[in-house]
């Protein structure tokens, strides 16, 4: 394996950039390459069999053409269905998402915590032993996201929309006295701001994908893969379907 091949990173559709965000920010040397499957978003409601055969199918892309050294599996739903058949297949690391329960258990003051996902990650097995691991003391009140990732892969995180589902959602858990709400799915980082607009800075708001960069970090480190070519970073961008909103949030991450 070359040190100096990409970063491969994967999602359902254009979630997965508020992580490679991360990755990029703390690793600015690496090359990455980013697969948004968007012609069969959203993963959320499809059974894992299916959500198993697109990640092969990607990953005969991102390691057999793009040649990548690591894997992010930057999709709740897919790390749930798919991480442990794809460390079985393919001989790379590989780093998967998980709801950031456990740091929200461990620093609850009210105890009661809000889970924002989607149906596919609340069903996964990592989710639930972290639960069983971290969270025996606290209430978890989880909440799917339904419709959500749709408004983000169109374009209309910021619509009247979005601010509408979010309010039905997160109203209830702030009147359960929720004081952390975890983001389960890669997609809601971009709708922070409609968030913040109904919590203000009453809760804290929990993505994983800062853990993640890290986590890549160091897997490239243990494993002599990070790229000390000197190279200027390259990042490709790929999609199964409209790269518009792609494009569009690109634009907005600078």
């Amino acid at each position: 394996m070359r040190s100096s091949a990409p970063i491969g990173l994967f999602d359902s559709g254009v979630g997965g950039l508020s992580v490679w965000r991360e990755v990029v920010k703390l690793l600015p040397h690496e090359h990455t390459a980013y697969y948004a499957d968007s012609a069969y978003c959203p993963y959320g409601q499809k059974q894992p069999g299916e959500i198993i055969e697109r990640s092969s199918h990607i990953m005969d892309f991102l390691i057999g053409q793009q040649q990548c050294k690591l894997i992010v599996v930057a999709c709740n739903t897919a790390t749930a269905a798919a991480i442990d058949y794809l460390r079985a297949t393919y001989p790379l690391p590989f780093v998967g998402m998980e709801p950031a329960v456990k740091p929200a258990a461990l620093h609850s003051v009210t105890g009661v915590v809000g889970v924002l996902a989607t149906q596919g990650t609340f069903k996964g097995r990592l989710y639930h032993e972290t639960l069983e691991r971290f969270a025996g003391h606290i209430q978890i009140l989880e909440q799917p996201g339904d419709g959500l990732v749709e408004l983000v892969e169109s374009g209309h995180a910021g619509s009247k929309e979005a601010q509408r589902l979010l309010e039905k959602y997160i109203r209830p858990m702030l009147r359960a006295n929720i004081d952390h709400l975890v983001l389960g799915c890669t997609h809601y980082p971009f709708l922070i701001p409609a968030i913040r607009k109904i919590t203000g800075d009453r809760i804290t708001i929990l993505n994983p994908a800062p853990a993640v960069a890290q986590r890549v970090k160091f897997l490239l480190s243990q494993n002599n893969l990070l790229n000390a070519s000197g190279d200027e970073a390259r990042h490709e961008f790929f999609s199964s379907g409209d790269l518009k909103t792609l494009r569009q949030l690109l634009q907005q991450l600078g």
